[in-house]
């Protein structure tokens, strides 16, 4: 099996801070993007639930995954990896922030396995769209200014 790669972005006028302080706190996913229910199942570096070794479990629809932070440099690089909810294997997420003007360019891209083979293509066109809808609402949720 190919591996899977994913992309999508877009440009805010929020800085880089002011979109950091939503992407860095995953209890916010759910008011800015597609995703459900946010819970901290377990807590990270420093007894922060969005450190490093984070877990946070999200559950939209019939759909629970479960999430854990592996990288994170604030106002630039946010990483997590997929534990369970999807039949993906090797999932790594990362979301950049780059100085763009006075604001943000937003890139949240993804690789992974299918866990099935001929199942790619699915799961590509449906975490694209659900992509997109990410970067979107952080860019538009973020404030500007602030």
């Amino acid at each position: 099996m190919r591996i899977q790669r994913i992309a999508a972005e877009t440009t805010t006028e929020a800085s880089p801070e002011e979109v950091w302080a939503l992407l860095s706190d995953r209890s916010t996913w759910p008011s800015w993007s597609p995703l459900g229910s946010h819970t901290a199942e377990r807590l990270g570096e420093g007894g922060n639930p969005d450190a490093l070794g984070g877990i946070a479990r999200f559950v939209t629809g019939r759909h629970c995954v479960r999430e854990e932070i592996v990288e994170r440099e604030p106002t630039g690089r946010l990483s997590y990896t997929l534990l369970s909810g999807l039949p993906l294997r090797d999932y790594r997420a990362v979301v950049e922030l780059t100085p763009a003007g006075t604001g943000t360019h937003i890139r949240w891209s993804a690789t992974f396995f299918p866990g099935r083979p001929g199942t790619g293509w699915i799961y590509r066109i449906a975490l694209t769209r659900i992509f997109r809808g990410m970067v979107t609402g952080l860019a538009a949720a973020a404030p500007v200014g602030n």
